[in-house]
């Protein structure tokens, strides 16, 4: 496992040292993620962009400002932050900047050569691989994966005792985010995007094409349709200020959507919303690409917006953020960068080792590599989901840290965010778990949870199902057909103080057998949150209709009822809800959901966690109770 030790301490700041103090460990990965293999030694004259992220300030107190405006007993509650508001609160001081430019100057390096970003978030050196060993004591090497992709890394970095708490991540360093594929053409940097097939641990699963479409009450057990779900969680609903609001789904290239599925899924299933679009947001030249097409390419964007455009009818926009460009692909961080402008600017902007880079350096505008760099260009929507995930094991305690403060300022801004908690039960992607060394393979025993599942300020969604023979009106499971709810609890992030009743309630009433933290860690972040239906799903793929299963597919469905809860309130003159997470715990909300109690989500050849009365880390407090939860978050 990384330690995340240094997270915490970079959240404060010491007063400026006068001399260079020994150095300590900032950042440290035991073992290779899986599929790469270190092959040798970087060449010390090459060239590396180092760059130092500074710590922030203010963050310390990030969870007492989200919860001032999202606990439903705080005053303040709804009285969301402006863009310009969360930028001045958390940038870095004068100080941080002075201290770790001087530790760097003191060490050799010319003043000229180092470069303060916008906002103060990064320091910017472009030093040798001799040099940066030398900075940081520590040895780079090239690793290769087993796609081919390589990458340029260090198992380990040191800082100097009195600089560390004003660091918060070094790249390139320990991390391994992006999983990288091959680009064609001799001598084009090979580069990824979280879109590309396979990448993540929440795509759609396909069971097969329909050949004898039902669309029946009676059926919901095989055939999950929008009148399923209607009938499951009481979602009937018609927006009233449709001009206000928006629902935002995230696709990331080469992912799309094909207009023709979207009609044939209308036709069948809502025929008053044939011909309707979503609002395309090109992010980082993404496009909605039709060349490449099949369910590896279609499912994911097709699912997505026909069930999220179903559900909110169509007088409610949805707003489709396309991600990355053709060539390069992006990573979540693209998609932030262009929500909110600070952190581009003063959060931390893109790291080339991990981040897709715009201007797209891989590439002319003729071969489609976009040239622009989309920086706090688009106002977020108030409700945003998104059906991808990383393992959180592929990525550093810091990355993950600094991505997740983010989703926070999301939600400081009025922002709800809805992200899908994977498929694999309690392991990771491809069904990968940990082993003790800290990799990753099939055969590990301690469980893998998924990030950002298990940010404690993101809303993560698990998936249930109507069991064969039940009725509609029966209660649903936790998925056991071809997927499993991802669920369990964070190696990164500490258990947050709104879910600490509902978690610690289920470690005692129905303490889990396996060893902590051998196999699990149950101090952690508790997740999902909530679930809803992610089986049977008919879907138009391509022309034909398939049974899709996946959180890909309960994720949107719970961002669609959200986006109606939050159409409600602005109708009524109320401000959006925001990060919803202090209400769900809440024991005003204790009824607002269906409690799941049967089902299990294995992986790591255990059975996993139980579905169990209350909350469990199979299938979160439940699934919705729509009425009762929009009756809820109008009286808030």
């Amino acid at each position: 496992m990384i330690s995340t030790s240094f997270i915490l301490a970079s959240l404060a700041s010491l007063a400026v040292a006068t001399t260079i103090s020994p150095q300590v460990l900032h950042e440290r990965r035991t073992a290779t993620p899986e599929g790469w293999v270190k092959r040798s030694r970087h060449a010390s004259d090459a060239v590396l962009p180092l760059r130092f992220g500074l710590a922030q300030s203010n963050m310390d107190k990030i969870d007492q400002f989200l919860l001032d405006v999202s606990d439903p007993a705080s005053p303040n509650y709804g009285n969301h932050w402006s863009a310009a508001d969360v930028a001045k609160t958390f940038a870095p001081s004068q100080e941080t900047v002075d201290v770790v430019s001087d530790w760097l100057k003191t060490s050799g390096v010319h003043p000229e050569r180092i470069k303060v970003a916008p906002g103060k978030i990064w320091l910017e050196l472009n030093a040798t691989v001799a040099e940066a060993e030398k900075l940081l004591s520590t040895q780079y090497n090239v690793y290769e994966h087993a796609s081919g992709a390589a990458h340029v890394g260090c198992d380990s970095y040191h800082v100097p005792a009195h600089v560390a708490r004003h660091i918060e991540v070094v790249t390139p360093s320990v991390s391994f985010d992006r999983r990288l594929v091959g680009r064609d053409g001799p001598g084009r940097p090979k580069a990824a995007s979280i879109g590309q097939p396979g990448a993540g641990v929440a795509f759609p699963k396909d069971a097969g094409v329909i050949h004898n479409l039902i669309d029946q009450l009676e059926n919901c057990d095989s055939h999950i349709t929008p009148l399923c779900l209607r009938a499951l969680y009481g979602i009937v609903y018609e927006p009233l200020a449709a001009h206000k609001n928006s629902y935002g789904i995230v696709e990331y290239t080469p992912q799309a959507y094909l207009q023709e599925d979207l009609d044939l899924f209308f036709t069948n299933f809502s025929k008053s919303t044939v011909g309707t679009k979503p609002n395309v947001v090109s992010i980082d030249g993404g496009v909605a690409q039709t060349t490449d097409k099949g369910f590896a390419t279609n499912g994911e964007s097709d699912l997505d917006i026909e069930y999220g455009q179903v559900l909110v009818t169509k007088k409610l926009p949805v707003t489709l953020y396309q991600v990355g460009d053709l060539v390069q692909g992006a990573s979540f961080n693209n998609l932030l960068d262009a929500l909110d402008g600070s952190y581009c600017t003063f959060e931390g902007g893109d790291d080339p080792t991990q981040d897709g880079i715009y201007p797209d350096p891989f590439g002319t505008a003729e071969d489609g590599a976009y040239q622009g760099n989309d920086c706090g260009k688009y106002k977020p929507a108030y409700t945003i989901s998104t059906s991808y995930a990383y393992d959180e094991a592929d990525l550093s305690p810091a990355y993950a840290a600094r991505q997740c403060a983010e989703y926070a300022k999301l939600g400081l801004m009025g922002t709800t965010v809805v992200y899908s908690s994977g498929d694999n039960g309690v392991a990771g992607n491809q069904a990968v778990c940990l082993n003790d060394d800290g990799t990753q393979s099939p055969t590990g025993k301690r469980f893998n949870p998924s990030f950002p599942g298990t940010c404690p300020y993101i809303t993560s969604i698990g998936a249930t199902q109507l069991p064969a023979g039940k009725k509609i009106t029966d209660p649903e499971s936790a998925t056991y057909e071809v997927i499993y709810s991802g669920g369990g609890f964070s190696n990164y992030f500490a258990r947050p103080a709104y879910q600490s009743k509902q978690v610690s309630a289920y470690l005692k009433n129905y303490t889990p057998t396996y060893s902590t933290p051998t196999t699990y860690n149950n101090t952690g972040r508790g997740f999902p949150d909530i679930s809803a239906n992610g089986a049977n799903y008919v879907v138009a793929v391509d022309g034909a209709f398939s049974r899709v299963f996946g959180t890909s597919a309960s994720a949107p469905v719970v961002g669609a009822m959200l986006t109606n809860i939050n159409d409600a309130r602005l109708a009524i003159g109320k401000k959006p809800l925001g990060f919803i997470n202090p209400a769900l715990y809440s024991s005003s909300f204790k009824d607002a959901y269906n409690d799941i109690t049967n089902g299990t989500n294995p992986g790591c050849g255990t059975k996993g966690f139980n579905a169990t009365k209350g909350w469990d880390p199979v299938t979160g407090l439940g699934t919705p109770r729509f009425p009762v939860l929009l009756a809820k978050f109008l009286l808030i």
